[in-house]
């Protein structure tokens, strides 16, 4: 009996038909609920992620100053987190406010010189624009039938305001979607600054179980990367800014520290100097000063939108110690596939997918060595 209970619990569990093996489901029902899981949650989140990354860069960026104002309040989290999320707000969107208004103001009085231009009778180009060899005169011809002709305008302006409507729809249709991803980031804000410390504690466990020790080395690269980015989009700006006052400057401008401040703050959006000194040379053609004008748009086309180009990826790179055609690739395929977040995103992913490929290296170039030192102490004791 003994022995009959004691050679059933050796054998393994067998199945009521085919005799074989009961296979336990467990792990592969545990990694099929975890992949549904995460889709699902993707799927919730997606329209909130490049907003959270957002916030998470805006909170890693600030987290120093976050430290020091919770030292002086006391270790006041809460506190600390309101007034560094008011002070992040303040900081993003009163510039916001105030070049809409700017813009608003702006156009208002562009519509109104075009109805006092249309009033005093048929439109003439402006001197320098009519001076311009073969284009001036086409210019004006289009100009002198449109205003002929009145039904010929109506015609033109039928035909092409379909087009214009969609585009304006389009447009009011992504400033209301960026409006609202702007909330969500500033809204992410305050529990990002809270418990800041405890995600990124529970995001190193939760990765080191399914990467191991390597996870910091990864890590590190990350933050490195991201700090890099971070001061490679100071430094750009600064010098855009810098450059393209002493091209006010040169211009005659009036105010050229003014507009070599807007100019850097734009410049920490990717493609936002041109909108300063680019409206501003076309200003000044506008108002007659032709060689200032074209000599603005040159200086801020070669040099100013240059220094994007070359001084970001070389900051990144050197913060980072990634090579920086590596860098020039992340930042362009970065905006290209994520948007403004793929300045960040792109160098981080190719600074990670480097490491990983250095310690793979590493790894074999290890063990080949293992491998190598042991066979020839075996053959030195077989010889012995």
């Amino acid at each position: 009996m003994d022995h009959d209970s004691e050679q059933a619990q050796t054998e393994p569990a067998r199945g009521p038909r085919s005799g074989a093996p009961v296979i336990s489901l467990g792990p592969l029902a545990v990694a099929l609920f975890l992949a549904t899981l995460l889709a699902l949650s993707f799927m919730v989140l997606r329209d909130f992620i490049v907003p959270l990354l957002w916030a998470a860069v805006l909170v890693y960026t600030s987290w120093p100053l976050y430290q020091r104002l919770v030292r002086r309040l006391g270790n006041r989290i809460n506190l600390g987190a309101g007034l560094m999320t008011l002070l992040l707000v303040t900081a993003l969107v009163m510039p916001l406010l105030s070049i809409t208004a700017l813009l608003g103001e702006e156009l208002a009085n562009a519509y109104r010189a075009a109805q006092a231009r249309l009033a005093a009778g048929p439109p003439s180009l402006p001197a320098p624009l009519a001076e311009i060899p073969w284009l001036g005169e086409r210019l004006q011809a289009l100009l002198d039938r449109l205003a002929g002709d009145p039904a010929e305008l109506r015609d033109w302006l039928g035909a092409h305001a379909p087009q214009w409507l969609e585009t304006a729809r389009g447009i009011l249709g992504a400033i209301a979607r960026n409006i609202v991803k702007l909330a969500v980031t500033l809204f992410a804000l305050f529990f990002l600054f809270r418990d800041g410390e405890r995600i990124i504690s529970e995001t190193q466990l939760v990765l080191r179980r399914f990467l191991g020790e390597r996870v910091q080395d990864y890590w590190l690269a990350v933050t490195t990367t991201t700090r890099g980015v971070i001061y490679g989009l100071v430094l750009t700006a600064l010098a855009q800014g810098i450059l393209a006052g002493l091209g006010y400057w040169a211009a005659g401008l009036g105010t050229p520290a003014l507009l070599g401040a807007l100019t850097a703050l734009l410049a920490l959006i990717p493609f936002g100097a041109p909108l300063v000194w680019g409206s501003t040379g076309l200003w000044l053609l506008v108002m007659g000063e032709l060689w200032a004008g074209i000599g603005l748009l040159l200086w801020g086309g070669l040099i100013v939108s240059m220094i994007d180009n070359v001084v970001r990826p070389l900051a990144i790179s050197s913060a980072a110690r990634i090579p920086f055609f590596l860098v020039l690739l992340g930042v362009f395929g970065g905006l290209r596939a994520f948007g403004l977040v793929g300045l960040f995103l792109g160098p981080i992913v190719l600074t990670v997918m480097l490491a990983v490929w250095r310690e793979w290296l590493e790894e074999r170039m290890h063990g080949h060595g293992d491998r190598k030192t042991g066979s020839e102490g075996e053959k030195g004791v077989g010889g012995t």
